[in-house]
């Protein structure tokens, strides 16, 4: 049976971007880079809600909103971080977007290594899109060179690439979108299965009649999954159709779900089809022992995962069994799901239709990762994967998601918002291990721990005064942990804070200890800084002196000096402080400050003020400056970094003191009197060619 209707175009991104702005684009195309937004254990996961969390934009690879009988493709292409060549990374520097490894890791795949020993020697996946990507199997190696995994090749029997007739000639015509979503497919599933063999089977169109002959070929080549990251709308004839092309007993067939949000599509609806719903994942290390956390992909609005009650497919028995699901008598989408949302995407090597690394979202991630993950969790056809096993799956065999939601309302509620157990977005959870696909239970990871450190060990501190000190948390048994921090054994007079109030591995915090003017004297006071985790604990010592006051602190009077907090005290323009790494990594922890860097006109600035007290009356600024450019001139300071304390400027760099990494400055300062300044940065750039001005790791101390 057909599923007719005319031919729809099929070129180039769509116009529908998600709050993508004038300078975002701007920044886009002169390739500045943007921090990453960065997720919980098997049965409770949640994160940061839709309403607050970060969305990026993107775009569709396909056009959208095909003519009936036509499919799109379902890739999202992140439209703020520009592509980037095969060779801009090395051992050092890294594609934006997840990796192998952090799918392995958030997903708990008990992949035996990461490399193969002999590639191509797992079972086969299949991957059905339209038309020809001429550089699919050249990008997959530059993807799997990337990533240290075995060679997938023709040659080597790993891959190959028919047309939906099965030959090797003849294959159909090119499209940039279409091959767009090939290479995302091909190196998902080699993420996924590295040792898995990958046939891709390219139909002639993106007419459903073509990928109907597709997938019955697919289906007769040994495979173990087949993988379909396309849909269009449902229409009159679907089950028909749907079973004779995407019902092949002991192959299991997924299906995205769609990125427009609420609402179904077809083939994710056809009942035997897994449909694969899309989440966005984020590290949560507080969330042993899995390290992630994760929520319903959308924004609430007109995009996100696909989901809904099916308006042609029956109710298939799995889910009229469930007394949970009411409130739709036709078939239920999602069944299960995984990472989808473009601001958490994957990284995707994409030379034909995007001309580089890119970061790529969208429910066609999601369902080549779960068809390798049912290929690697049953690699035979002994038993028929359907999506039935799904609703009867151990609990612990999924990550139950609980937060987000793809539309602002509908009923029942649960089709399109996130809650403990089943929910249309997320379907039963994602994956936690291969249980929940067919495969074996996986054993628990062991217990994680860390340890403590502070440094220095002991200090004085004067009263009526303040001194800091860096507690630092160091895994020593995997997973990560968050502690957060307490303190016991205090002097009379003193306090302490932590900030921030929990320590995690790459990110230290700051203990401050104040005196009264009344405190004891004497010590060292044995004080017992502790950290407790969700499954440990560990403590650290530190010797305290009360000494007389005095007139003038000499510890650093700068708050969060290493910007490893949001902001406070410091004052600065927006996007300032972060975890920013276009210019590489922070000096220290993961935060620093990064003035300008747009290659435009426009002025960046960090402030904080300082209280001298009476009695000091010098003092000395230092910190760690790295500075990038794209100047080429050897004699004009084109963009420029102001140094000021109160009215006083201390020093200007510019362009012309370009840096190959930080390097420490020190300013004097002199002729103070008792009063507030304000410590000022201020950089500005000309109308052409960026510098960056990165800071980190700042201290002010002061003198009588």
């Amino acid at each position: 049976m057909s599923r007719t209707g005319p031919r729809s175009a099929n070129a180039g991104l769509s116009a529908r971007t998600m709050r993508i702005s004038a300078a975002a684009v701007t920044l886009a195309v002169l390739g500045s880079m943007l921090g990453q937004s960065a997720q919980a254990a098997p049965n409770g996961d949640s994160s940061t809600d839709n309403a607050t969390r970060h969305i990026a934009p993107a775009a569709n690879v396909c056009p959208q909103n095909p003519e009936p009988g036509y499919a799109t493709c379902l890739a999202e292409r992140r439209t703020d971080i520009a592509p980037r060549a095969r060779t801009d990374f090395g051992a050092t520097a890294v594609p934006s977007g997840f990796a192998p490894v952090d799918l392995k890791s958030a997903y708990n795949i008990p992949v035996p290594a990461i490399t193969p020993t002999t590639p191509g020697s797992g079972p086969t996946v299949a991957i059905v899109d339209a038309y020809d990507n001429p550089s699919a199997e050249a990008d997959l190696a530059v993807y799997r060179g990337q990533y240290g995994l075995a060679s997938c090749t023709s040659a080597n029997g790993c891959f190959r690439k028919v047309n939906q007739r099965g030959s090797t000639t003849g294959l159909p015509q090119r499209d940039s979108g279409w091959a767009s979503e090939i290479a995302l497919d091909l190196q998902m599933v080699s993420a996924t299965c590295p040792a898995c063999k990958i046939l891709l089977v390219e139909a002639d169109s993106n007419y459903f009649d073509d990928f109907g002959k597709a997938e019955r070929y697919a289906a007769t080549q040994g495979v173990r999954a087949i993988s379909n990251s396309y849909g269009g709308s449902e229409e009159n004839g679907d089950q028909q159709f749907g079973n004779q092309n995407y019902n092949f007993p002991g192959i299991a067939v997924t299906a995205s779900s769609g990125d427009e949000g609420y609402g179904t599509q077809f083939p994710a609806s056809v009942p035997n089809v897994i449909a694969v719903g899309g989440t966005a994942l984020t590290r949560n290390p507080t969330n042993a022992p899995r390290g992630w956390s994760e929520s319903a992909w959308g924004s609430g609005n007109s995009n996100g995962a696909g989901s809904g009650c099916s308006t042609q497919q029956p109710k298939p028995t799995w889910q009229s069994s469930q007394p949970s699901l009411t409130g739709c008598n036709h078939r239920i989408i999602a069944d299960v799901s995984a990472v989808a949302d473009p601001a958490t995407g994957v990284a995707v090597y994409d030379s034909y239709g995007s001309h580089g690394w890119v970061v790529f979202g969208g429910t066609s991630v999601a369902a080549p990762i779960i068809a390798a993950m049912y290929a690697l969790a049953n690699p035979t056809t002994a038993t028929n994967p359907s999506p039935a096993s799904l609703y009867a799956a151990p609990s612990n065999s999924l990550n139950d998601v609980t937060t987000g939601q793809n539309a602002s309302s509908c009923s029942p509620s649960y089709l399109c918002m996130a809650r403990p157990g089943y929910d249309g977005p997320t379907g039963n959870g994602t994956p936690y291990g291969l249980a929940a696909l067919g495969g074996p239970a996986t054993p628990p990871p062991p217990p994680s721990a860390f340890s403590l450190a502070v440094a220095p060990t002991s200090g004085s501190l004067a009263r009526g005064g303040t001194t800091t000190a860096t507690v630092t948390n160091t895994t020593t048994t995997a997973p990560a942990q968050t502690a957060v921090l307490s303190i016991s054994g205090l002097p009379t007079g003193v306090t302490a804070s932590f900030s921030p109030a929990s320590a995690s591995p790459g990110a230290p915090a700051t203990l401050t200890l104040t005196a009264s003017t009344t405190a004891t004297l004497g010590g060292p006071s044995n004080l017992t800084i502790t950290g407790t985790g969700p499954s440990s604990t560990a403590t650290a010592a530190y010797g305290l002196t009360v000494v007389a006051s005095s007139t003038c602190p000499i510890a650093n009077q700068l708050g969060n000096p290493g910007f490893e907090t949001a902001g406070t005290p410091w004052t600065a323009s927006s996007g300032v402080i972060g975890a920013n790494t276009g210019t590489g990594a922070p000096r220290t922890g993961t935060r620093d400050a990064w003035l300008d860097g747009y290659g435009r006109t426009h002025t960046d600035t960090l402030s904080q003020t300082i209280t001298v007290p009476t009695g000091c009356t010098h003092g000395t600024l230092t910190f760690y400056l790295k500075i990038n450019t794209s100047e080429t001139t050897q004699s004009t300071k084109y963009d420029t970094l102001k140094v000021m304390f109160g009215s006083t400027t201390l020093t200007t760099y510019s362009n012309l003191d370009h840096t190959s990494g930080y390097q420490l400055f020190t300013l004097p300062l002199s002729g103070l009197t008792a009063g507030s300044y304000v410590l000022t940065f201020t950089g500005a750039e000309d109308n052409a060619y960026q510098t960056s001005f990165v800071i980190d790791d700042t201290s002010l101390t002061l003198a009588p």
